[in-house]
Protein backbone atom coordinates (compact mmCIF):
# COMPACT_ATOMS: atom_id res chain seq x y z
CA UNK A 1 0.00 0.00 0.00
CA UNK A 2 1.53 3.40 -1.24
CA UNK A 3 2.00 5.86 1.97
CA UNK A 4 -0.06 9.18 1.54
CA UNK A 5 0.61 10.93 4.66
CA UNK A 6 2.64 13.55 3.16
CA UNK A 7 0.55 14.73 0.24
CA UNK A 8 -3.15 14.01 1.23
CA UNK A 9 -5.51 15.96 4.04
CA UNK A 10 -8.25 13.47 5.22
CA UNK A 11 -11.49 16.15 6.08
CA UNK A 12 -14.86 14.90 7.40
CA UNK A 13 -17.51 16.77 7.07
CA UNK A 14 -19.80 16.85 10.12
CA UNK A 15 -22.78 19.77 9.33
CA UNK A 16 -25.51 17.65 9.68
CA UNK A 17 -28.23 18.51 12.01
CA UNK A 18 -29.35 14.56 12.66
CA UNK A 19 -33.52 15.48 12.33
CA UNK A 20 -34.30 12.23 12.17
CA UNK A 21 -32.68 11.48 15.03
CA UNK A 22 -34.15 13.81 17.93
CA UNK A 23 -30.85 16.07 17.10
CA UNK A 24 -28.59 13.89 17.92
CA UNK A 25 -24.92 13.83 16.46
CA UNK A 26 -24.91 11.26 13.83
CA UNK A 27 -21.33 11.18 13.86
CA UNK A 28 -22.18 9.73 17.79
CA UNK A 29 -24.11 7.29 17.17
CA UNK A 30 -22.37 4.07 17.88
CA UNK A 31 -22.40 0.94 15.78
CA UNK A 32 -20.35 -2.20 16.83
CA UNK A 33 -19.34 -0.12 20.18
CA UNK A 34 -17.56 2.84 18.86
CA UNK A 35 -19.46 5.88 17.38
CA UNK A 36 -19.03 6.59 13.83
CA UNK A 37 -16.42 9.10 14.25
CA UNK A 38 -14.10 6.89 16.19
CA UNK A 39 -14.26 4.35 13.23
CA UNK A 40 -13.47 6.58 10.83
CA UNK A 41 -10.74 8.04 12.47
CA UNK A 42 -8.85 4.59 12.73
CA UNK A 43 -9.13 4.59 9.12
CA UNK A 44 -7.79 8.28 8.66
CA UNK A 45 -4.81 7.29 11.01
CA UNK A 46 -3.91 5.43 9.02
CA UNK A 47 -3.10 7.13 5.79
CA UNK A 48 -3.35 11.03 6.38
CA UNK A 49 -1.33 13.27 9.05
CA UNK A 50 -3.69 15.81 8.85
CA UNK A 51 -7.23 15.51 9.64
CA UNK A 52 -9.15 18.22 9.48
CA UNK A 53 -13.21 18.09 11.02
CA UNK A 54 -15.32 20.70 8.92
CA UNK A 55 -18.34 21.92 11.55
CA UNK A 56 -20.46 24.68 12.84
CA UNK A 57 -20.49 22.86 15.95
CA UNK A 58 -17.54 22.48 17.28
CA UNK A 59 -18.47 22.26 20.94
CA UNK A 60 -19.55 18.75 20.32
CA UNK A 61 -15.71 17.72 19.82
CA UNK A 62 -13.92 18.90 22.41
CA UNK A 63 -12.92 15.34 23.46
CA UNK A 64 -11.00 14.91 20.30
CA UNK A 65 -7.53 15.47 19.52
CA UNK A 66 -8.74 17.38 16.07
CA UNK A 67 -7.84 20.17 13.51
CA UNK A 68 -11.59 21.82 13.78
CA UNK A 69 -12.55 24.10 11.31
CA UNK A 70 -15.92 25.68 10.22
CA UNK A 71 -17.85 26.91 7.08
CA UNK A 72 -17.13 30.24 5.71
CA UNK A 73 -20.32 30.82 3.86
CA UNK A 74 -23.62 31.21 5.85
CA UNK A 75 -25.14 28.05 4.23
CA UNK A 76 -26.20 24.49 4.99
CA UNK A 77 -24.73 22.66 2.23
CA UNK A 78 -22.34 19.87 1.76
CA UNK A 79 -20.51 22.09 -0.58
CA UNK A 80 -19.94 24.38 1.68
CA UNK A 81 -18.29 22.17 3.94
CA UNK A 82 -16.09 20.55 0.96
CA UNK A 83 -15.16 24.20 0.38
CA UNK A 84 -14.11 24.87 4.35
CA UNK A 85 -12.11 21.42 4.14
CA UNK A 86 -10.25 22.43 1.01
CA UNK A 87 -9.81 26.12 1.84
CA UNK A 88 -7.89 24.86 4.89
CA UNK A 89 -5.83 21.81 3.70
CA UNK A 90 -2.54 22.41 4.09
CA UNK A 91 -1.64 19.50 1.41
CA UNK A 92 -2.40 19.50 -2.49
CA UNK A 93 -5.24 16.76 -1.92
CA UNK A 94 -7.84 16.15 -0.09
CA UNK A 95 -10.34 13.06 0.70
CA UNK A 96 -13.33 13.78 1.64
CA UNK A 97 -16.05 11.59 3.87
CA UNK A 98 -19.35 12.35 5.39
CA UNK A 99 -19.80 12.28 9.26
CA UNK A 100 -21.91 9.20 8.53
CA UNK A 101 -20.41 6.66 6.79
CA UNK A 102 -20.36 3.93 9.70
CA UNK A 103 -17.88 1.56 7.17
CA UNK A 104 -14.94 3.79 6.23
CA UNK A 105 -12.16 1.32 5.30
CA UNK A 106 -8.50 2.02 4.46
CA UNK A 107 -8.27 -0.42 1.06
CA UNK A 108 -11.48 1.60 -0.06
CA UNK A 109 -9.79 5.12 0.51
CA UNK A 110 -6.40 3.77 -1.09
CA UNK A 111 -8.28 2.93 -4.65
CA UNK A 112 -8.66 6.25 -4.79
CA UNK A 113 -5.58 8.14 -3.49
CA UNK A 114 -3.63 6.16 -5.71
CA UNK A 115 -5.30 7.01 -9.05
CA UNK A 116 -4.30 10.88 -7.74
CA UNK A 117 -2.80 12.89 -10.59
CA UNK A 118 -2.73 16.40 -11.47
CA UNK A 119 -4.72 16.36 -14.36
CA UNK A 120 -7.87 15.50 -12.39
CA UNK A 121 -9.72 18.11 -9.99
CA UNK A 122 -11.80 15.16 -8.56
CA UNK A 123 -11.47 11.55 -8.57
CA UNK A 124 -14.55 9.61 -7.42
CA UNK A 125 -16.48 5.96 -7.44
CA UNK A 126 -19.04 5.63 -9.65
CA UNK A 127 -21.54 3.06 -8.79
CA UNK A 128 -24.96 1.96 -10.37
CA UNK A 129 -26.26 4.43 -8.62
CA UNK A 130 -24.14 7.43 -9.62
CA UNK A 131 -20.60 8.97 -8.18
CA UNK A 132 -20.14 8.73 -4.53
CA UNK A 133 -18.97 12.61 -4.14
CA UNK A 134 -18.70 12.53 0.10
CA UNK A 135 -16.33 9.60 -0.52
CA UNK A 136 -14.07 11.25 -3.20
CA UNK A 137 -10.39 12.48 -3.39
CA UNK A 138 -10.48 16.67 -4.32
CA UNK A 139 -7.51 18.58 -5.72
CA UNK A 140 -7.64 21.91 -2.49
CA UNK A 141 -7.02 24.41 -5.71
CA UNK A 142 -10.30 23.80 -6.42
CA UNK A 143 -11.62 26.10 -3.51
CA UNK A 144 -11.96 29.01 -5.12
CA UNK A 145 -13.82 27.86 -7.74
CA UNK A 146 -16.38 26.11 -5.57
CA UNK A 147 -16.53 29.66 -3.28
CA UNK A 148 -17.82 31.01 -7.07
CA UNK A 149 -20.14 28.48 -7.01
CA UNK A 150 -21.58 29.29 -3.52
CA UNK A 151 -21.79 32.62 -4.19
CA UNK A 152 -24.47 31.97 -7.45
CA UNK A 153 -25.69 29.23 -5.68
CA UNK A 154 -24.82 26.38 -7.11
CA UNK A 155 -24.73 24.07 -4.59
CA UNK A 156 -24.55 20.35 -6.17
CA UNK A 157 -21.24 19.40 -5.53
CA UNK A 158 -20.76 18.09 -9.15
CA UNK A 159 -21.87 20.31 -11.15
CA UNK A 160 -18.83 22.57 -9.96
CA UNK A 161 -16.16 20.05 -12.04
CA UNK A 162 -15.76 19.67 -15.31
CA UNK A 163 -16.91 16.46 -15.97
CA UNK A 164 -13.52 15.81 -18.15
CA UNK A 165 -11.91 16.84 -14.91
CA UNK A 166 -13.81 14.00 -12.84
CA UNK A 167 -11.86 10.70 -12.54
CA UNK A 168 -14.68 8.04 -12.16
CA UNK A 169 -13.35 5.06 -10.77
CA UNK A 170 -16.08 1.74 -11.82
CA UNK A 171 -17.86 0.06 -8.82
CA UNK A 172 -15.77 -2.94 -9.55
CA UNK A 173 -12.86 -1.83 -8.14
CA UNK A 174 -14.34 -1.12 -4.60
CA UNK A 175 -16.30 -4.57 -4.93
CA UNK A 176 -13.30 -6.30 -4.91
CA UNK A 177 -12.46 -5.19 -1.41
CA UNK A 178 -16.00 -4.73 -0.25
CA UNK A 179 -18.43 -6.77 -2.06
CA UNK A 180 -21.60 -5.35 -0.63
CA UNK A 181 -19.88 -1.93 -0.72
CA UNK A 182 -21.14 -1.29 2.07
CA UNK A 183 -18.72 1.47 2.34
CA UNK A 184 -20.82 3.88 0.85
CA UNK A 185 -23.40 3.33 3.13
CA UNK A 186 -24.87 6.53 5.59
CA UNK A 187 -26.77 6.32 8.17
CA UNK A 188 -29.00 8.86 7.12
CA UNK A 189 -32.51 7.27 8.97
CA UNK A 190 -32.70 5.45 12.00
CA UNK A 191 -33.56 2.40 9.60
CA UNK A 192 -29.85 2.49 7.98
CA UNK A 193 -28.58 3.09 11.38
CA UNK A 194 -30.31 -0.87 12.22
CA UNK A 195 -29.47 -2.30 8.91
CA UNK A 196 -25.67 -1.24 9.85
CA UNK A 197 -25.89 -3.05 12.76
CA UNK A 198 -27.12 -5.98 11.45
CA UNK A 199 -24.76 -5.60 8.79
CA UNK A 200 -22.17 -5.88 11.10
CA UNK A 201 -22.96 -8.69 13.11
CA UNK A 202 -23.47 -10.78 10.66
CA UNK A 203 -19.87 -10.36 9.59
CA UNK A 204 -18.57 -11.09 12.97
Amino acid sequence: MRSSKMEVTGVILAGGLGKRYNGIDKSALTIGGKSILDRILETFSELFEEVLLVTNHPARYTGYDLCIVTDLYPIRSSLTGLHAGLFHASHPYAFVTACDVPFSDPRIVQVLLDRIEPRWDAVMPQTEKGLEPLCAVYASRCAPQIAQHIERRQLKIQRVFNPAKILKVPESHFRRIDPELRCFMNVNRPEDLTDARQRLESTD
